[in-house]
């Protein structure tokens, strides 16, 4: 909207005098409504006090139609002077703090406060120049400055094989789908307290009525914290989620496939001889992890399947297909409402769809999965485990000790 309004007052800017301008940026400002006047500011270069006077001509001329406005014009150059025509150096100052290499100058005196407006309109009168926040925030838009939060882009160190597993995982991925064999995403989503806890987001309500939830996120000692697990079936657009109540181990990890398995998996595949499981490359599903590997071993024997596993490499896991398939919907399915019980939360999983079909169902686990379970040399070699040639420890394939279910 902005730009629309800058090329509409560079069109006429050369045919109207001072006030027809005024008036102008004062009409633009009201059709644009809430917020009309600081855009039509920003696009046009016009003072807000200049606009307000032009709101209040509009407002003059509406309630006395008999009274003439006034047709005195300045002169070319008359009025007061900008702030940045009288204070040389103004700009170039105000650039200097907020700049983003000033974060690394140890003498930037902003350097380990937050930079709002007023903190800035106070450093700049230290300076010894006179201007107010509004002014400041007008001076940054000129600048070409914005209001921006943080955005998550950067992976760290990447493994110089990394695009050669992604593309790795997905031939993996379209050779099981045209042998009409499963493939799973799997992953921990992120654990929630249980109880009248603020919960991110907003939904309707009466006016005036928000749930009042605790002050304080400190947890409840008999209701806990859940752990949801989520298996998303990609050919098929569903999912089972298992909340824990817990460890995260590998084996509650296996459990939850295990289930889905029981739950979906073996009736969508009846024929299925063969199972793709897309993991991260830590956690309970860690690619590290011995546990995970003997538990995979003993549900393979006693499904019968032969599962093939592919970790996504180090530091991608955004990158994983169930948690923008399935775990960013969950959060949007129950934002604004507090987790009460462990049923809600089964509950708000298992009603969680999307105009794209996605089917999920969810169950609690009340078993108990203790930490720290160490796995000897001898077990894990007992585990019938073929490393792929190609990353072996991130791609790997474990065959049943009995082709018997």
């Amino acid at each position: 909207m902005e730009a629309i309004v800058r090329q509409r007052f560079a069109d006429v800017r050369g045919l109207l005098n001072e006030r027809q301008r005024r008036l102008w940026a004062a009409a633009e400002a009201r059709a644009l409504g809430y917020g009309g006047v600081s855009t039509v500011a920003r696009a046009t270069g016009i003072s807000r006090r200049a606009i307000h006077v032009g709101l209040g001509e509009l407002g003059n001329v509406g309630v006395k139609a008999d009274t003439p406005p006034r047709q005195r014009i300045r002169r070319p150059g008359g009025g007061r002077k900008s702030l940045v025509a009288k204070q040389p150096g103004l700009k170039d100052a105000l650039d200097a703090l907020v700049e983003p290499t000033s974060r690394g100058n140890p003498q930037s005196p902003l350097r380990w406060t937050c930079k709002s407006v007023r903190r800035l309109a106070d450093e700049l009168q230290g300076q010894g120049f006179r201007i107010g926040r509004q002014k400041v925030a007008d001076l940054l838009h000129e600048l070409g400055y914005s209001l921006q939060a943080n955005r998550k882009t950067r992976e760290g160190t990447n493994h110089p094989d990394r695009d050669a597993q992604f593309h790795y995982i997905n031939r993996r991925v379209k050779s099981f789908a045209r042998r009409l064999q499963p493939v799973i995403s799997v992953d921990t989503k992120k654990k929630e307290l249980v109880g009248d806890f603020r919960n991110g987001g907003r939904e309707w309500r009466p006016r005036g009525q928000p749930l009042e939830v605790r002050v304080h996120d400190f947890q409840d000692a008999d209701l806990g914290k859940v752990i949801p697990y989520g298996v998303y079936d990609l050919t098929n657009n569903e999912a089972w989620v298992s909340v824990g109540i817990d460890h995260d181990t590998a084996e509650f990890a296996v459990e939850a496939i295990r289930r889905w398995w029981r739950k979906m998996g073996r009736k969508r595949f009846p024929q299925a001889t063969d199972l793709l499981v897309t993991a991260d490359s830590g956690g309970s599903n860690g690619a590290r992890s011995r546990l995970w590997k003997v538990a995979l071993q003993r549900l393979a024997d006693q499904t019968g399947l032969t599962i093939a596993v592919c970790h996504f490499p180090p530091g991608t896991s955004k990158w994983n297909r169930i948690e923008h398939r399935l775990f960013c919907h969950i959060t949007q399915n129950w934002r604004g409402q507090p987790l009460l019980s462990h049923e809600i939360i089964v509950q708000l999983i298992g009603r969680t769809t999307t105009r794209a079909g996605l089917k999920v169902q969810a169950a609690l686990d009340h078993r108990r999965y203790p930490k720290g379970i160490k796995v000897s040399d001898e077990l894990l070699r007992d585990v019938q485990l073929k490393p792929a040639t190609f990353h072996g420890e991130w791609n790997y394939t474990i065959r049943p000790r009995t082709q018997t279910p």
